[in-house]
């Protein structure tokens, strides 16, 4: 199941907790592991190489992330996605990114700036390539950015949580039915907010909270059209 990526690791005894949930976080999100897949415990011992105390670290680290739910006397399942989940997620998380955004407008280095402008370009040039893949890494990368410039230590992990599992819903459904050309309106406009001096952060903020709740409606639209199959 994980075997090779296993067999590349150098594991480090005092952060094996850690290193176990970033390869198990990572098999979810790219829907290796399956939504109400089992992780057994002995199997992933003996995958790993290690033993029970920092398996089940990982696991307790993986159900705050909203990954997995531990069941006493049962065992730990990957969480499967439910509609109520994205409902609850996305009003949340928009409303945390606009903060996010508001607060980095003055805190924002011309370092930042320039990368954020970079990966503009890249999701450009995948757009034009038909490269889903690359268009998502990047677009990742650019909302990391602002996030990060904000500064706000509780809010980046507090959304590192929500992304996390607003993007693992739409990558295990195999979806983004995107609509590339008003996405990329939407992150230039986002980045010239950031480029401009005179830009209101509250207007950034409501545009980065729009931004993100406008995907929401498509994205039910796709789970209700899939599951009629």
């Amino acid at each position: 199941m994980l075997s090779g990526t296993i067999k590349q690791l150098n594991f480090k005894p005092s952060v094996l907790g850690e290193q176990v949930s970033t390869i198990l976080t990572k098999a979810i999100l790219d829907d290796t592991l399956k939504g109400g897949q089992q992780l057994v415990e002995a199997e992933l011992q003996k995958q790993f190489g290690i033993s029970r105390s920092p398996l089940r670290e990982a696991f307790r680290d993986l159900e705050k992330k909203g990954l997995v739910v531990i069941i006493p006397r049962r065992g730990t399942f990957v969480k499967k996605v439910i509609r109520q989940d994205i409902q609850e997620i996305f009003p949340v998380r928009a409303v945390l990114e606009g903060l996010a955004a508001k607060e980095a407008y003055n805190k924002m280095s011309d370092k930042e700036l320039k990368r954020m402008g970079e990966t503009l370009q890249k999701m450009q040039k995948a757009v034009k390539r038909n490269d889903t893949k690359t268009y998502w890494e990047n677009h990742l990368i650019f909302h990391d950015i602002f996030i990060g410039a904000s500064g706000n230590v509780t809010l980046i992990d507090l959304l590192e949580i929500l992304r996390m599992n607003s993007h693992r819903y739409r990558f295990s459904h195999q979806f983004y039915l995107e609509d590339f050309e008003k996405s990329m309106a939407d992150h230039k406009k986002i980045y010239d907010f950031f480029a401009s001096s005179d830009s209101d952060p509250d207007e950034i903020a409501k545009f980065v909270q729009e931004h993100i709740e406008s995907a929401l409606a498509p994205f039910l639209q796709y789970l209700e059209q899939s599951e009629k199959g």
